[in-house]
């Protein structure tokens, strides 16, 4: 069974009643850890140390946190910047996180309408996640399809309730190594394992 790391930054995570119930399917796994950066380094020293032994020891990785101007929060994005280290990460001598998964769990305010060439964002999703996908590469990981919530300030309850056992879906998927990409999904909402949970 794969270990799952989900790295969570959400800088109003007791604002966010959609993350909220996103994290909440974790406590259900085992062999998933969940690491809130912002709770662990609200000063922003983040432990490299630290993040690389969790890096190393798990097999999934999972970049979760709000679509904050079309990228991460910053704490996520310093994350980024000092973790993931030349000659560790990548370069060279970079192979620590060679072969591992990779996924973006990403909320965003907006519609899936105004993300597209016709909408006011003008690209897609998964466009304004190349720089995370590009990272995912670089490192030798396999970028899978991110998952979106997407429109949250319009959700249900019953939406919110069917985005979560998607969400638990996937983690028990990851864990088991039964992700099938074959279907070339967008986004992993669309994969066909997925196909009897249903919204309203």
């Amino acid at each position: 069974m794969a270990k799952v790391l989900v790295l969570f930054a959400h800088p109003k995570y007791e604002r966010s009643r959609v993350n909220r119930r996103l994290v909440e399917q974790i406590k259900h796994h085992e062999e998933v850890t969940f690491h809130d950066l912002y709770q662990q380094y609200p000063d922003f020293n983040i432990d490299v140390v630290l993040e690389k032994n969790l890096l190393t020891n798990h097999d999934v990785i999972i970049w979760h946190h709000p679509f904050y101007w079309y990228s991460c929060p910053p704490l996520m994005k310093q994350w980024i910047d000092v973790v993931l280290e030349y000659n560790w990460a990548y370069g060279p001598k970079g192979n620590a996180l060679q072969g591992k998964q990779v996924l973006s769990v990403i909320t965003t305010g907006g519609t899936p309408e105004v993300y597209c060439a016709q909408g006011n964002n003008n690209y897609s999703v998964n466009e304004f996640l190349r720089p995370f996908e590009q990272t995912a590469r670089l490192c030798g990981m396999d970028y899978l399809p991110p998952f979106a919530v997407m429109g949250t300030y319009q959700l249900s309850e019953v939406d919110l309730d069917t985005y979560a056992e998607k969400f638990n879906k996937i983690l028990t998927l990851l864990k088991n190594g039964e992700v099938d990409l074959s279907n070339s999904s967008r986004f992993m909402n669309d994969l066909p394992a997925l196909k009897n949970t249903t919204s309203s």
